[in-house]
């Protein structure tokens, strides 16, 4: 515990800048501005059995609510999915995908990632950046590990990158709260009045 929170506060010493700049982007102009997208990262069958119950049962509702407002808004919900090319899962097994619970579409776009940053080695920028998205609201798990690393994925390709801090899930509740308190990020109902505002 000690070596993840070494770990979590070097990493957020390390974007000072980055982070100063993204609260400056929240500003009454900015929000009429952004173009978002929301990134559901590896809800899978293979780690939800690992994750915190408390955090499970909260967060997949939170997930649920989030997809279906930026559905409702045609703003781009995309699917990340981890595959260790070793240990899986792989795709096609039900290990890999998510809940059925999960109200995703096969029209949402899809990512399958092999690190935990998932801007690393995959086509998650170009999608982005086809799309139009200047702007990035994470979501799933772990919040410690692919959250966290996408997080700082997206500041290092110049996305404003938040946490939908109801909709995150890690092994331990504690873990989920630290990533909550130290990171960017929004509740579901903040980010539900700026997708409603009027332009």
């Amino acid at each position: 515990m000690k070596n993840l929170l070494a770990l979590i506060l070097l990493c957020f010493c390390m974007f000072p800048s980055n982070l100063k700049a993204q609260e400056r982007t929240l500003n009454d102009e900015g929000i009429k501005k952004i173009v978002p997208a929301l990134l559901v990262i590896d809800i899978q069958n293979e780690f939800l059995p690992f994750m915190s119950e408390t955090d499970r049962k909260s967060a997949m509702d939170t997930i649920n609510k989030a997809i279906a407002i930026f559905h409702e808004k045609k703003l781009p919900v995309i699917r990340v999915y981890h595959h260790d090319i070793e240990r899986g899962p792989h795709p096609g097994s039900e290990g890999f995908e998510f809940p059925k619970s999960v109200q995703i579409t096969e029209n949402d776009p899809k990512v399958i990632k092999h690190y935990a940053n998932a801007f690393t080695k995959t086509c998650l920028d170009s999608l982005l950046k086809t799309l139009g998205v200047n702007t990035v609201f994470l979501c799933g798990l772990s919040a410690t590990g692919c959250v966290l690393g996408t997080y700082f994925g997206g500041m290092d390709h110049d996305y404003l990158t938040l946490m939908l801090k109801d909709g995150l899930i890690s092994p331990k509740t504690e873990q989920t709260a630290m990533i909550r308190e130290i990171c960017s990020g929004l509740n579901y109902s903040v980010v539900k009045t700026m997708l409603n505002r009027k332009p």
